[in-house]
């Protein structure tokens, strides 16, 4: 959440923040009102207190040489029923401005572009070239079902639209894809890995912003008051929750983890297959961060996912977010993109944001500074990366004209030296 102090301070930047992420801005103006209520009520909570605390010593001379103090006390009884409804005020004033501060977004940051939607992102550099093919390229779909490693039709049997079901070499291929990609976080780009539980409760999940905005979105296990996991960032970026970090940072942690969301989109082309799933896998970096190096850390963290699409020698693009199209709880956020020759589009596989203390903030995360003060630090994360769609650029991009697929380099060590998905490989 924002700093209050930051709101009442610097409102005008804070309401246009709001209003280019597309926000109403009203939640700020209620809150402002709000600050000025309870300073007002606490400033004359504190002089009545004042006032009964040099009455009160007033009342104990006046006894002590046998003066009548009842007229004086029955002032004071007045003065506290009136400090106890004060303090009832302030108390329901500072509820009232906890659930409208987790209202507010984050503001984006000045070097963000201004746009209303996605068509207003910046490219900022591609990568690779497209692949060329003097057939007519299919979607990863038809090669899935062709080559049988993936069965759309028998998951949702099985569960739900948008519940995949990957077979064979299909499933080889998502699990070589996530040892792969954690291999080359932990061993080469410094990250430690953790294995978090995929149930999180309430505190956690407003503590990365999911919390109440997304709430529809989130799959809910009422009985236990449990939400499943939209994204490892939730359980690894609230594994300091309510704690000072006293260890040197910054704190670089990976993770893989299933994710799931209800939001699925509308049936169609856009949401057939893999594009957008209920349930998906995804590895995840987060870090934790000095507040004077956060951006410097983004655009590592944009550097580590963008080595791992290197790796794999597929042709993306990398793009700034506008105000418009940038999530609720980002102060600033880049999104790659690969291309998907079967959609004839490109599709993102990894949004890599910095929240600044928004977090934070939200989780009563904190750090030890150097001059050993207590503050809150920065948080980041970024998709190393989301597989669903990684799997369809793989799938589309090394299709060859006989159906089968030629897997990129860097993928076969793990795949035990297959480094071609047959037709014939996979049956039933």
């Amino acid at each position: 959440m924002l700093d209050i102090k930051r709101i009442r301070e610097n409102a005008g930047e804070i309401r246009d923040g709001v209003i280019n992420k597309g926000t109403d801005p009203s939640a700020v103006e209620e809150v402002l009102r709000l600050d000025r209520d309870r300073r007002t009520h606490l400033t004359e909570v504190e002089a009545l207190k004042s006032h009964r605390n040099k009455t009160s010593k007033e009342i104990g001379l006046l006894k002590k040489d046998g003066k009548d103090t009842s007229v004086i006390e029955a002032t004071m009884r007045e003065v506290g029923e009136k400090i106890g409804k004060l303090d009832q005020e302030v108390r329901n004033i500072n509820e009232k401005l906890g659930e409208l501060l987790l209202s507010i977004p984050n503001v984006p940051h000045s070097s963000v572009p201004v746009g209303s939607d996605e068509s207003d992102n910046k490219v900022v550099r591609t990568w690779g070239e497209a692949a060329k093919f003097d057939f007519q390229p299919k979607d990863h779909i038809t090669l899935g079902e062709q080559l049988g490693i993936i069965d759309m039709a028998r998951a949702t049997r099985l569960s739900a639209p948008g519940f995949p079901l990957l077979l064979g070499n299909g499933s080889r291929l998502q699990r070589a894809l996530i040892q792969f990609m954690l291999d080359v976080h932990v061993e080469e780009h410094g990250y430690k890995e953790v294995w978090p539980p995929v149930l999180c409760n309430r505190g956690a999940m407003t503590g990365t912003g999911q919390l109440p905005k997304m709430a529809e979105d989130m799959y809910y296990a009422p009985a236990d008051d449990l939400y499943l996991a939209p994204t490892a960032e939730v359980p690894v970026t609230n594994i300091y929750r309510e704690e000072i970090i006293e260890q040197p940072l910054p704190i670089y942690l990976t993770a893989y983890s299933a994710c799931f969301r209800r939001e699925a989109g509308a049936a169609g082309k856009e949401t057939r297959g893999l594009i957008r799933v209920h349930q998906f896998d995804k590895v995840e970096m987060v870090k934790f961060v000095d507040p004077d190096t956060s951006y410097d850390e983004l655009e590592s963290l944009l550097a580590n996912a963008e080595d791992i699409l290197q790796r794999l020698g597929l042709h993306y693009r990398v793009l700034e977010l506008c105000t418009g199209d940038i999530s609720f709880a980002a102060a600033k956020c880049y999104d790659l993109e690969l291309w998907a020759p079967g959609q004839n589009t490109w599709l993102e596989v990894s949004s890599c944001s910095n929240f600044e203390d928004f977090q934070a903030r939200r989780a009563a995360i904190r750090y030890r500074t150097n001059d050993n003060k207590v503050s809150f630090l920065h948080t980041l994360n970024g998709s190393g990366v989301a597989l669903p769609r990684l799997m369809v650029a793989i799938l589309e991009n090394g299709q060859q004209q006989d159906g089968s697929i030629v897997l990129p380099d860097a993928i076969v060590p793990y795949m035990r030296g297959i480094s071609r998905i047959e037709p014939a490989a996979e049956t039933g």
